[in-house]
């Protein structure tokens, strides 16, 4: 077998890409689901979910916010079609995660910062992914 040849990809790569995929998914839904939120819809909301929706985020946020998800949920379609683009779509997802919630942490009060920190994990831990999965001839 060549060093350029193919190797078996293990079941466990399209279990984690499957969660991947789910993952950025929710992100998406997230996003979303904020962006078309209405003033009744928040009236709607119990008092201490409306307060979230009462800060005033800059556009630059909103951007990052959206190119973290969508290019997350991308990179985790390109995994599973094993495309190697996979790997500069989870860096910019990356980025863009650490930019956003960056912002969070230096700017809005928070209860807690268990999610923003595992949301920054799960998105390098999908960079490397992607890389080893280049190296590994497991997606082109």
């Amino acid at each position: 077998m060549t060093e350029n040849a193919t190797q078996k990809i293990p079941v466990w790569y399209w279990i984690v890409a499957v969660l991947a995929l789910l993952w950025n998914g929710l992100g998406v839904m997230a996003y979303v689901g904020r962006a078309i939120m209405t003033d009744e819809m928040i009236a709607a909301l119990p008092e201490e979910q409306q307060a979230e929706f009462l800060v005033e985020y800059p556009a630059w946020y909103t951007a990052a916010f959206a190119l973290a998800v969508f290019c997350g949920f991308l990179g985790a379609v390109s995994l599973l079609i094993k495309k190697k683009w996979a790997y500069i779509l989870f860096i910019i997802s990356a980025i863009a995660a650490i930019v956003q919630h960056g912002y969070i942490f230096a700017n809005v009060e928070v209860k807690s910062y268990v999610m923003p920190i595992l949301v920054i994990v799960v998105c390098i831990a999908l960079v490397f992914l992607a890389k080893s999965a280049i190296e590994k001839h497991w997606i082109k």
